[in-house]
């Protein structure tokens, strides 16, 4: 098992401003070219870049994977130093491009289209929420009994309770060091939340697992090296699911956090392509592309209703000033000292 705090000294110490991944999409020969710089895996929204390209001739796609932190480093380092860096950026950590956004780093765009966004997911005419994702829990059918399966954060509480508890040391969860959506989520637990100290106290107690990536997690789980998943996003853990049959989604009746990533359009972008881009993600046919990955997910409305649980609210995590709270400096210090704190015990 890596502990958390392991785990982290870890990824600090592997090199600065790593890219995950890059693909091209569209002809060589393109007359225009868009950079695409996001924390979405490739093969998620690769089949709605592919539909841009096909209803855009002559356009290529150049798509740079990043994670969360990274990609907020480089963006802002790009925009701090007047340089042109991608064209279109699309961020689950929203708060860090809220921040972005409020440091005169992103480009003005207005359309019909972002206009009919809901104000929760539109500020300035600079940021745009593009996906509905729910926080999900993910558990191994195989290994977890069907009557402990845990439909609520109370629930998850139950299970690592007892001293000789079967799910110690078996449930994983976010780096927020490491990982800007895992610090999101679990900063807006904190203020949703009742359950969440005492969720990191039993995290602590029965030396729950942190980590930074989603695909790890929920491999980790389909493998049985854990067993249940904690505030994982939920487009990654319904395309799993829907491979494996190991695999069961649980989003929690008592609440469930909804992300939409955001998009803006640096400085220096050529905002032709990327305003085009950003309006097939609001169309019709890109939201069609989006929820056959499931980066729009019925479950996130807020009277769906799902297999495993349902009820429970819905928290649209907004794009706005209230997420710079998530980002001050002082509290993001008194916030983390906390987790470790509790991880310590």
């Amino acid at each position: 098992m890596i502990r958390p705090l392991i785990l982290a000294a870890l990824c600090l110490a592997q090199p600065a401003m790593a890219q995950e991944a890059t693909r091209s999409f569209g002809p060589e020969a393109a007359t225009a070219r868009l950079v695409l710089r996001t924390t979405t895996d490739i093969a998620i929204l690769a089949p709605t870049v592919e539909a841009f390209v096909a209803a855009h001739p002559g356009q290529a796609v150049d798509f740079e994977q990043w994670g969360s932190n990274d990609l907020y480093d480089l963006t802002r380092r790009d925009c701090l130093a007047g340089r042109r860096g991608a064209d279109i950026v699309i961020s689950s950590g929203v708060h860090q491009m809220v921040k972005l956004v409020n440091d005169g780093c992103a480009t003005a765009w207005r359309s019909a289209a972002t206009l009919a966004l809901p104000p929760e997911l539109r500020w300035r005419d600079e940021i745009w929420g593009v996906t509905r994702e729910p926080a999900v829990m993910v558990y191994n059918r195989d290994l977890v009994p069907p009557g402990e399966v845990p439909l609520s954060r109370f629930d998850l509480l139950d299970l690592l309770r007892p001293a000789d508890t079967p799910y110690a040391g078996k449930v994983a969860t976010y780096d927020i060091e490491a990982s800007g959506l895992g610090y999101l989520f679990a900063f807006m637990d904190s203020q949703e939340a009742t359950t969440f100290g005492a969720l990191m106290e039993a995290f602590a107690r029965t030396g729950a697992v942190a980590t930074c990536c989603s695909a790890e997690i929920i491999a980790g789980v389909a493998s049985g090296d854990y067993l249940i998943a904690y505030n994982v996003l939920g487009s990654y853990a319904a395309t799993a699911a829907a491979a494996n049959p190991a695999l069961g989604v649980v989003i929690a009746n008592d609440y469930a956090l909804i992300l939409s990533r955001a998009a803006i359009l640096p400085p220096g972008a050529a905002v032709d392509s990327a305003g085009a881009f950003l309006e097939f993600l609001l169309s019709d046919p890109g939201r069609r592309t989006l929820e056959r990955t499931n980066l729009i997910s019925t479950a996130a409305s807020p009277d769906a209703e799902d297999d495993v649980a349902s009820g429970g609210r819905r928290v649209l995590i907004g794009l706005g000033l209230p997420l710079l709270i998530a980002l001050d400096q002082a509290k993001t210090r008194q916030f983390i000292a906390r987790w470790r704190e509790a991880f310590e015990n």
